[in-house]
């Protein structure tokens, strides 16, 4: 099987959307299984090498699976602990790579840890949690709040004492300074990795360690009205705590006694922290199984310039032996079509598949899928629930992966979770891949252009022509030299440069086959020349 240094892709697939077996409405593994020759088979479809998998635990679903109430099995929705080694098995024999999230700050309330934890003040297990005493008031211990909205406390009338959730109430945080809490997580990562698995995305880890004072979080002077609650706060004591990265490295010191494994930790840009150091310190954790994902690119504006100075900047906080993972879409996050437009994110597209490391591409952005209006009877996601009317919903970036012009796009012969998008019946699977000018075409054809060294391994320098119009750079290494050249702009644009070389991919169709010379590049379109022969 393929090294992870040379595997060319990640895809995460959102198991509940992705492909419905049996027809009750929900993505499950079967499905999955089904659809891995879409993922890779030969002259695949797509020809990536590997697939993250969001959570398929035992879970009540208060938040869709990151409440867990089991690591070491499968949601009967999803199907069985059975089919989960069948998906390895059938994945492993395609040569795609398996990851799966693995959720360390905090247990679902039903999980027996926190059922026992409960029972009283002194429970074995009372310190795996985090329980304080309230203020002589009876308010909650300090000030912090929950991710979802509220207090991050709930008070517990049988012991007399709060519990600390950062997310829902339902999911309650691990007390990870406890040595049995660390040791026990450590072994859940074994079970998987024993099993076949062959990475580990790490979800919210920078909740894991908290300010051992548990002081009161600053108010946040910036907060506007409209604004998430949640940081009305500057998030200064209640998370990115002290031992945060000696405990990242205790779970990639577990990865490191596998061969050929690794671990990614979300961790998205923070306000109040320097973005060269916050990098560097994920870096540092254990470089030769470890990264963070690179997330800036969720909050950059669509622009030339704004894109140049996002990559040129993180490409020099890495050094050359660390490996970026640039994601523009996930499960958290509005679809990349609906947050900067179809042509545009159509050379974002281009763009990720084009930058050193590995790209991380959510389900349905290689269709150019895009957010589904959500009526109210219809929400599912905590996070619309408990702070209606801001739009911090989830729901509209994870509905059902539109396979086909068939009813429900092919996901189920049900009635699907959630509603599928308005547009299904001319962006989908089967429909894109009979047309060249489409998104899934434009993936596919990049994606095999990723087996060349060049774009996997190669050297990235910025060209110096670059401008508030158009991006463009060079991947180097010995055995190719690439130019890969965008037009982030609403307007034709004039390239004067003295690139001569071969069109290996165009956005948009060329009559000449080779440059040498100036050209126009038409609104958003992106060209990949050999400049090598």
């Amino acid at each position: 099987m393929k090294r992870w240094q040379h595997v060319n892709g990640i895809y995460q697939i959102y198991p509940r959307s992705f492909k419905d077996s049996n027809g009750d409405g929900t993505g499950d593994l079967p499905g999955i299984i089904e659809k891995l020759d879409y993922i890779k088979s030969g002259n695949a479809t797509l020809g990536i090498d590997a697939i993250w998998l969001s959570p398929f635990y035992p879970s009540p679903m208060a938040d869709f699976g990151y409440d867990v109430a089991d690591y070491k099995n499968v949601d009967p929705m999803f199907g069985t602990l059975d089919d989960f080694k069948r998906l390895l098995s059938e994945a492993h024999a395609r040569d795609i790579k398996v990851m799966i999230d693995f959720v360390p700050n905090h247990t679902s309330d039903e999980h027996e840890w926190f059922q026992e934890s409960k029972t009283s003040r002194a429970s074995a297990k009372r310190d795996w949690y985090i329980w304080r005493d309230p203020k002589a008031d009876g308010s909650p211990p300090n000030n912090w709040l929950s991710v979802f909205g509220g207090s991050a406390w709930e008070y517990d009338t049988a012991s007399g004492q709060y519990y600390l959730h950062s997310f829902l109430a339902k999911q309650p945080d691990l007390n990870w300074d406890n040595p049995e809490v660390r040791a026990t997580m450590c072994d859940v990562l074994r079970f998987w990795l024993d099993m076949g698995v062959d990475g580990i995305r790490a979800d919210a880890v920078r909740w894991i360690s908290k300010d051992p004072a548990y002081q009161n979080n600053p108010l946040n002077a910036d907060f506007a009205e409209g604004d998430d609650p949640y940081f009305t706060q500057r998030q200064k004591y209640s998370r990115y705590g002290e031992n945060l990265f000696a405990y990242l490295k205790e779970m990639s010191n577990v990865i490191e006694e596998y061969d050929d494994r690794i671990i990614l930790f979300e961790d998205y840009p923070d306000p109040w922290i320097d973005l060269k150091s916050q990098y560097s310190h994920f870096y540092a954790v254990n470089p030769r199984v470890a990264a963070p994902f690179n997330f800036e690119g969720f909050g950059t504006p669509y622009s030339a310039k704004h894109f140049r100075s996002f990559v040129n900047k993180f490409q020099t906080y890495i050094g050359s032996e660390e490996r970026p993972f640039y994601c523009f879409g996930n499960h958290d996050n509005p679809r990349l079509v609906s947050r900067i437009g179809r042509p545009q994110a159509k050379l974002i597209g281009m763009l990720q598949l084009t930058l050193p490391g590995t790209p991380v591409i959510y389900y349905g952005d290689e269709i150019g899928m895009e957010n589904v209006p959500i009526a109210p009877e219809y929400v599912h996601d905590p996070f619309e629930k408990q702070t209606p009317g801001l739009g911090l919903g989830r729901d509209p970036e994870r509905t059902p992966m539109q396979w086909s012009a068939q009813p429900h796009a092919g996901f189920t012969s049900g009635e699907p979770w959630l509603p599928v998008a308005n547009n299904y019946s001319l962006t989908n699977v089967e429909t894109e891949f009979g047309d060249s000018g489409s998104f899934l075409r434009m993936y596919h054809a990049l994606l095999k252009l990723r087996r060349l060294s060049v774009l996997r391994f190669g050297t990235y320098e910025e060209w110096m022509g670059s401008n508030d119009q158009l991006y463009g750079f060079f991947r180097e290494d010995t055995k190719g030299a690439l130019f890969v050249l965008l037009n982030m702009s609403a307007e034709p644009v004039a390239y004067n440069g003295d690139i001569f070389g071969l069109v290996l991919y165009s956005t948009h169709a060329m009559q000449a086959q080779t440059i040498d010379g100036p050209m126009t590049l038409q609104a958003h379109q992106g060209i990949i020349i050999d400049c090598s022969i």
